[in-house]
């Protein structure tokens, strides 16, 4: 973890909390029902989520109140663009981006003096069923500051209109009430220090509720779709009319996705996109042993490339050259016309989502694909599914480690 740190592939894109603002983020896991952390200083992401709380707490989910209530904090302007590092939904970073396009310039002066608890309501109190997740199609987004900057500022502008009224100037119990709130509050008379609710509409998503499950809702007279993680889960789905659930270890789902135009089989569009030929080093790497070479030097060397290519057993060997081979005929209209049919390694290359699709939808089908392949582009995994990432990064080689650390500063320019 150290050299993705170093790297400024974990943590680099967090805000740090120190001082009076550790206290104010304590008020807000009051308001929200949370015991307060014990730490003098941690770093929070766009939603108040903070890594280091996490593990104090053993408890990744902490800001929540139950599956169906997330909550977020705000600290500071600086969240503002920040990544959501551990999110429950798939959307929470386009609600805070919401948030911040919004109110940029209330929380920045709110958050001067206090901190601000963000509610995201659909108006459901709790997940009783997995059918639930179809009613999640309208948030509310709601904002109580803390310290109720407001109501001290409708004081204070109460105190001065009564202090300009008749003879009340004499009033010295009124100077001092106002003397009083000044030295405590600041001059709060002209700051804007209230957030109007937000409305954010759903479409498809992914939710850790219930074990973690992708919601493709219906097109037309279609049916949703329901991707389950978790097999329990899946079992308590009532399959009808207008629903079709599935594990996520049932490869039928492709097929679903598939008749609905989420994801195709393109070889041309992998390839110039650069996701073919990411997938095919990881499957030419799983299928090497006894290296000597780093992996580096293997993957971008044609010669040493090559002495592992001829070292391979033969049907490893065969189905490398078979992924060569589409590579260089993508554009062929008969480039599917594989001796074989479609190998797991072919699949892994070419099923993409459909790129017609909106840019949310696209993302959704490539996490679900990210999750689900037989051979994983790291850079993707990356993107999409960071947690899975850092889980396995300490699972891999040295020299691998290296070698997608390479990949992924070469082609991200916001963690």
């Amino acid at each position: 973890m150290e050299k993705l740190k170093r790297s400024e592939l974990f943590g680099a894109a967090l805000v740090p909390v120190t001082g009076a603002l550790v206290e104010r983020y304590n008020k807000c896991l009051s308001f929200i029902g949370t015991a307060p952390t014990q730490l003098k200083s941690f770093h929070i992401d766009a939603m108040g989520w903070s890594p280091e709380i996490a593990e104090e707490k053993e408890d990744f989910l902490y800001l929540n109140s139950g599956e169906a209530n997330p909550n977020a904090i705000i600290l500071s302007p600086k969240q503002n663009d920040k990544p959501a590092y551990s999110p429950f939904h798939s959307f929470d970073r386009d609600i805070m981006n919401l948030v911040f396009k919004q109110h940029k310039h209330t929380i920045k002066d709110i958050t001067r003096d206090a901190a601000i608890c963000v509610n995201l309501d659909q108006y459901i109190d709790a997940f009783y069923e997995p059918e639930d997740l179809l009613k999640y199609n309208h948030i509310t987004v709601d904002f109580t500051v803390v310290e109720d900057l407001y109501s001290i500022q409708q004081q204070q502008l109460a105190l001065v209109e009564e202090f300009h009224r008749e003879d009340n100037f004499l009033d010295e119990k009124l100077h001092l009430k106002i003397l009083a709130s000044a030295r405590k509050h600041g001059d709060l008379r002209s700051r804007t220090l209230q957030l109007g609710s937000l409305d954010y509409k759903t479409s498809s998503f992914y939710t850790k509720a219930f074990g973690g499950v992708f919601v493709f809702r219906k097109n037309g007279s279609s049916k949703n779709i329901l991707i389950f993680e978790s097999k329990a889960a899946t079992e308590k789905v009532s399959v009808s009319s207008t629903i079709q659930a599935f594990h996520i270890e049932d490869g039928r789902f492709y097929s679903a996705l598939a008749a609905e135009k989420m994801i195709v089989l393109d070889p041309e569009h992998s390839v110039l996109s650069g996701y073919f030929e990411r997938v095919q080093k990881s499957i030419f790497l799983s299928h090497i042993e006894n290296t000597t070479h780093s992996v580096s030097d293997i993957i971008e060397n044609s010669n040493v490339y090559k002495r592992y290519l001829n070292n391979m057993e033969a049907d490893s060997r065969k189905k490398i050259i078979q992924l060569d081979r589409l590579q260089a005929n993508a554009k062929s209209e008969n480039a599917l016309d594989i001796e074989g049919g479609l190998s797991p390694e072919v699949l892994a290359c070419i099923q993409i989502p459909a790129p017609e699709l909106p840019m949310n939808l696209q993302e959704l089908v490539w996490k679900l694909i990210v999750k689900t392949a037989a051979y994983k582009d790291p850079l993707f995994l990356y993107w999409y599914d960071k947690e899975t990432f850092y889980e396995t990064y300490n699972t891999w080689d040295e020299s691998y480690q290296d070698w997608v650390i390479k990949l992924i500063k070469q082609n991200t320019w916001n963690s």
